[in-house]
């Protein structure tokens, strides 16, 4: 199979293309054409197979350990879920393991995701969404990702994993200088102890996060921390172990980051989608029973993490294509989820789709997302009470799109908010 003519010369991994806009035209005719690719080799990055249609990638989600989370032969251990090898992460962190050990991993905290835990914190999600839109106190426009989309899942994580609410802006800081290393927004390369440099940025969540351990072992709290700084781990051995400094680190580091910055990005596309498609938002007022199925299209329609990457550890084959031991294998699911064979009108933005099988989530399996309920809930509450008391809201200028390769993320987006209804007449 070969790609179309205007995917040939084309580099996926170029930064500075998502930075412009998602190059959905691109997704299509690769997909129709070589739903797996050969990506060939870049300055940056060596060859990779780059995985664009539903179907290939919910079957690759299916094979399991065969294509690996953490590292595949020839690589030295190095691996995990980003197309560059890295080395810190993989056999440690939860994401960047393969069962056994990822099972033992996510039991740790997966406590704190279920469904009826979950639907616990709804209340306090609807409280704190009205004191969010509160805040604005008067303001006409700002910026809806600092103001709005941040500090629901802000709060929300921060809350859960057991920080103070007063240092949620130091989480948001941190997630988008490990998000954004390479956006020059979120940058510092002059100074080696600038927040914004990777590396300082990295060692003041490690340092967080140990003070926040210890004070956890001396008062405990129902929270992911406590957990984490309690908890016993059963090894391949039989052995049983607590976990070390860096595992809670990466621990804290995943949880932190994942728990906030891909809901901010789902919240802030949603809305820009409502602008690109102003019938939804006015069927969403009229119909507020449609904000369930509005959670999963706003998710399917801007897919916050744009692909994962595995390794495979064995010869392989996948939709015809022969991978081999070592090869990496790149799941793009911002592609799939605009899959026409799968989506009626996949470029359409309808909140009534259903069903929605989308893969934003994952396809399944030991990885599937551990905060899909909680993302969605997320979602629901804040735009339902948007809906509610900021009807006129609207979108005024074009958006800041993060350059980034792993995430589809906007930085800034300017909107006016109009008149603020009051949290009694929502």
């Amino acid at each position: 199979m070969s790609p179309p003519t205007l995917a040939t010369g084309i580099d996926f991994t170029d930064m500075d293309m998502y930075a412009v806009a998602e190059p959905y035209e691109l997704y299509d005719q690769l997909r129709a054409h070589a739903p797996i690719w050969l990506h060939p080799e870049t300055a940056n990055e060596e060859s990779f197979w780059l995985v664009t249609s539903h179907e290939l990638v919910t079957q690759a989600h299916r094979m399991g350990a065969l294509l690996s989370h953490q590292t595949g032969p020839g690589r030295d251990g190095t691996g995990g879920i980003t197309l560059p090898d890295v080395e810190l992460g993989p056999g440690i962190m939860m994401i960047m393991t393969d069962p056994p050990d990822h099972t033992r991993y996510r039991k740790l905290v997966s406590r704190g995701f279920t469904p009826r835990m979950v639907r616990k914190l709804e209340e306090s999600l609807r409280i704190r969404s009205h004191h969010i839109i509160d805040a604005l106190d008067g303001r006409t426009k700002g910026d809806f990702v600092v103001d709005l989309a941040a500090e629901l899942p802000l709060m929300a994580i921060a809350d859960m994993v057991g920080v103070p609410l007063e240092d949620r802006h130091k989480l948001y800081d941190w997630t988008n200088c490990a998000i954004g290393r390479f956006d020059p927004e979120f940058q510092d390369l002059d100074d080696p102890y600038s927040p914004l440099n990777g590396t300082m940025d990295a060692f003041n969540m490690t340092i967080y996060a140990q003070e926040l351990t210890e004070e956890k072992r001396r008062c405990p709290r129902d929270d992911l921390m406590t957990d984490l700084a309690e908890a016993k781990v059963t090894m391949a051995d039989g052995t049983v172990t607590e976990l070390n400094d860096l595992e809670i680190s990466l621990f804290f580091t995943l949880l932190i980051i994942a728990g906030n910055e891909t809901t901010r990005n789902a919240i802030t596309h949603g809305l820009l989608a409502f602008h690109n498609f102003p019938g939804q938002w006015e069927l969403l007022r009229r119909h507020p029973e449609h904000l369930s199925t509005a959670a999963d299209e706003i998710i399917r329609f801007s897919t916050p993490v744009r692909y994962f990457r595995r390794t495979a550890v064995a010869d392989l084959e996948l939709g015809g294509a022969k991978i081999r031991a070592g090869d990496k294998v790149a799941l793009w699911y911002g592609a799939a989820n605009r899959d026409p064979k799968v989506f009626d009108d996949p470029h359409r933005f309808d909140i009534t789709r259903s069903p929605n099988p989308h893969l934003a989530f994952g396809g399944g399996g030991a990885h599937y997302c551990l905060g899909s309920h909680l993302a969605k809930l997320e979602l629901k509450v804040l735009f339902g009470a948007l809906m509610n008391r900021l009807p006129e809201i609207e979108v005024i200028g074009p958006p800041e799109r993060l350059r980034d390769l792993l995430v589809n993320g906007i930085k800034h987006l300017p909107v006016r908010y109009g008149a603020v209804a009051s949290a009694e007449a929502a």
